[in-house]
């Protein structure tokens, strides 16, 4: 089937440490040619611009999208002024975007997702590509409960949904939208695609799509090589953040949607309303939720002192309970395996605590917004893009990625290929050979890896970081920490990171890792440097 043309837009704010990441991770692995990436960016966020501009810098399809205005507005607004900038450079270079696809800084795109989309789109004016938590260990339980939470949505709720002829709400990453069905909503918002006071933009659109008549879809998930073909992303770990994001989501989706749309639609959407809405009663409900049910579980005989109704009403209770448990242990597993399925029932008493707070918080900010009649503000997440990723099946070859960026033609690949001696490394060789330099082979192995290249600056170099790994380590792999931030550990190294590597430093370290390519003179030059 054609490709047809698809636009990539992404809203970013203070994404400095993974947006590098993730753009280059994502121009080397995608199996689809005819795409382009536009980055919306805020003046006034610095580190951001320099990222970005960075990679586009290396990669002709990633457009660096300024915003006329400082930082930070809303996810829709930014959105809208990056669509603005697309228009502007389909003027320019005499191009036409009919897709419009929708991502975020800390996504791990699947490599065949833009296939997918491009498939459905002939017959659906919204393709929502599977949104799936990467992994993490058993014990993580606030981000367990993304995990579980997320599949059970993916592998049954939607899917009923969708047989239902209920409206399906776009997750806001990995969602394809027509661009002529795009344009038309935005001619009932002055232009923007995206509403930009609406805190869940994404739900807002999925709900406008289906009332004006547009099919949607939700592409079920397949297994390829036995994992799930989806957007993977790293959800907030820590109990405050996420009550801080979920609130977010009640607010926009549960009282934002209920002041503007309260329930004026067909039975059939009505109860669908009322599924995303519930949560506001039974979030604040859950405490005694989670009381009665280990009461009931701990003592089966207090039944037997109850009314025939209430025993009955009790028993029933417990039994759906169970049943929905159940689900999601089934649905985990089979993303996540039974081991990390079967701790699921325990993580349901602690998504009820942090539902709770959330909802509580949603309540308390929508509240004193309408009191004081001002807009709802946006309230961001903070992102972590995945380490491993860069080792994920999909990966072109280096000859592929040399000849992909016109570096070398296939001829000398293959001749190279042919001729080299056991043991070597194809671009060590093709700069004996004088068939590349130095610096178009590593400009290369950042493209196929996904990771930046470059040396940091002196002032980006902290002494007491270049410590934070044993020194035998650090000689062993050839790397130098030069930076901790949020929670991440920077290290500048000459090689791209293998799994044995990754491996052995993050046992040496509770920080998440992150990789920066430099050349070897450049790297001796910072070793230098922090003696």
């Amino acid at each position: 089937m054609p490709e047809r043309r698809i636009a990539i837009l992404i809203a970013l704010w203070q994404e400095h440490a993974v947006t590098g990441q993730m753009l280059e991770r994502t121009v080397s692995t995608m199996q689809y040619s005819n795409y382009d990436i536009f980055v919306g960016v805020y003046p006034n966020d610095e580190r951001t611009v320099r990222a970005v501009s960075e990679a586009a810098s290396h990669h002709e399809r990633i457009q660096v999208a300024m915003l006329p205005h400082a930082g930070p507005t809303s996810k829709g607004d930014c959105l809208n002024w990056t669509f603005r900038r697309m228009c502007e450079f389909e003027e320019q270079n005499g191009v036409r975007y009919e897709v419009i696809v929708t991502h975020d800084a800390e996504d791990v795109v699947h490599p065949e997702s833009l296939h997918l989309i491009n498939w459905f789109s002939r017959d659906y004016a919204m393709v929502q590509i599977p949104v799936l938590a990467l992994p993490t260990p058993e014990l993580e339980i606030t981000h367990g409960l993304y995990c579980d939470e997320f599949a059970e949505y993916q592998l049954k709720d939607i899917p009923v949904r969708q047989a239902l002829g209920g409206f399906l709400p776009s997750n806001g990453v990995g969602c394809g939208f027509e661009r002529a069905a795009l344009e038309r909503l935005a001619d009932s918002r002055d232009g923007k695609i995206f509403d930009p006071t609406a805190l869940t933009e994404d739900y807002e659109n999925g709900f406008q799509f289906h009332a004006m008549g547009y099919r949607q879809i939700f592409v079920p998930v397949r297994f390829e090589n036995g994992a799930p073909m989806a957007t993977r992303e790293y959800f907030p770990r820590t109990r405050r953040a996420a009550a801080r994001q979920r609130s977010r989501w009640i607010a926009g989706i549960a009282l934002q949607g209920w002041e503007r749309h309260g329930w004026r639609v067909s039975w059939r959407q009505r109860y669908w309303f009322w599924r995303d809405r519930k949560g506001l009663v039974g979030n604040l409900l859950s405490p005694v939720a989670n009381v009665a049910y280990l009461y009931g579980l701990l003592d089966w005989r207090a039944t037997a002192n109850m009314p025939h109704w209430a025993a009955a009403l009790y028993t029933s209770t417990l039994g759906i309970t169970l049943l929905q448990v159940g689900m999601r242990v089934w649905t985990g597993s089979r993303i996540y395996g039974w081991q990390f399925a079967a701790l699921s029932p325990l993580r349901v008493f602690w998504g009820n605590w942090v539902n709770f707070l959330a909802t509580s918080k949603a309540l308390w900010q929508f509240g004193g917004a309408r009191l004081r009649g001002v807009t709802l503000r946006w309230h961001k997440t903070e992102h972590c893009y995945p380490t491993h990723s860069i080792s994920t099946a999909g990966r072109p070859r280096l000859g592929e990625v040399l000849v992909r960026m016109r570096c070398a033609e296939m001829r000398d690949i293959e001749a190279a290929l042919q001729s080299m001696p056991a043991g070597a490394r194809l671009g060590e060789y093709l700069v004996k050979l004088h068939k590349l330099s130095e610096d178009e082979v590593y400009q290369a192995l950042s493209t196929q890896s996904g990771i930046p290249f470059g040396a940091p600056g002196e002032a980006d170099v902290n002494r007491a970081a270049a410590r934070t790994l044993p020194a035998e380590l650090r000689k062993r792999w050839h790397v130098l920490p030069y930076r901790v931030v949020m929670g991440q550990l920077h290290m500048v190294t000459t090689e791209a990171p293998s799994e044995e590597m990754i491996r052995e430093l993050g046992a040496a370290t509770k920080l998440d890792l992150r990789f920066r390519l430099a050349q070897p003179a450049a790297f001796e030059r910072l070793v230098e440097l922090v003696k």
